[in-house]
């Protein structure tokens, strides 16, 4: 990853997924907020990396049970070994809760060789074990059944389709307690700029809401609230006078 990409993912973890979606909104991507996907844990840290993906398919008896789910080869069991560190793991699980994406012990593993976290349009079993963990993860909602009996994976590191979104890998994932989001590689620099630039601005727009100031004009920006935005930075971010109120 190159240092402008460093640079950028470092002013993602500062940012809101909001931010980024509108950014990507404003350059014409429409269709990059996972559906349905929550966090495991409410206020769990940011997350923020490249994607690196893991495919299923619905499993057939025949090739799926515990004696093939135990070997070294098993593509689940290997995603867990070879996502890189700082990566995501994203889990195409078809929407499927019916049987579990991962449990604690993979969660544990993922934590202990630095991936930034895991996402699946599926679901976790163990999920107080592996809040526990410390792993940001988000989810469509909790499955205990254990993984072969509905689910079989047949890909690792290719584009997948993870809760109606394409991702691809080293796409960069973006989550919080909104939910998540996707930016193709190739824009990172430019929407994490633009979303930071929003977020410093926002940062202005709410101390003078907070000051009784109304929305028109204000929010969204203007040319004319931007060019006050710059003034108020270069002024060192006053805090504003509050409006005198009309007899």
């Amino acid at each position: 990853m190159s240092p402008e990409e460093e640079a950028a993912l470092e002013q993602l973890r500062q940012v809101g997924t909001a931010n980024v979606a509108n950014a990507l909104y404003a350059r014409g991507f429409r269709n990059v907020v996972m559906h349905g996907v929550a966090p495991l844990v409410a206020g769990q840290e940011q997350l923020v990396g490249p994607a690196y993906t893991l495919r299923f398919i619905p499993a057939r008896e025949d090739l799926d049970s515990m004696a093939e789910y135990g070997k070294d080869s098993n593509l689940h069991r290997r995603a867990i070994e070879e996502a890189p560190p700082g990566s995501v793991l994203v889990i195409d699980a078809f929407g499927s809760t019916r049987a579990s994406s991962m449990g604690d012990m993979m969660a544990a593993r993922l934590r202990r060789r630095g991936v930034a976290g895991a996402i699946t349009d599926g679901g976790y079993r163990d999920t107080t074990a592996i809040a526990a963990t410390g792993l940001p993860c988000y989810q469509r909602g909790n499955a205990t059944p254990a993984t072969p009996i509905v689910l079989h994976p047949v890909a690792l590191d290719e584009p997948i389709g993870c809760a109606g979104v394409a991702v691809y890998p080293g796409d960069i994932v973006v989550g919080d307690n909104d939910g998540v989001v996707v930016i193709p590689r190739h824009l990172v620099v430019e929407i994490a700029e633009a979303a930071y630039a929003a977020h410093e601005y926002e940062q202005f727009a709410e101390l003078q809401i907070g000051a009784g100031r109304p929305l028109f004009g204000l929010f969204p920006a203007t040319p004319e609230s931007t060019t006050e935005f710059h003034a108020w930075v270069a002024a060192g971010r006053p805090a504003p006078e509050e409006p005198e109120e009309i007899a």
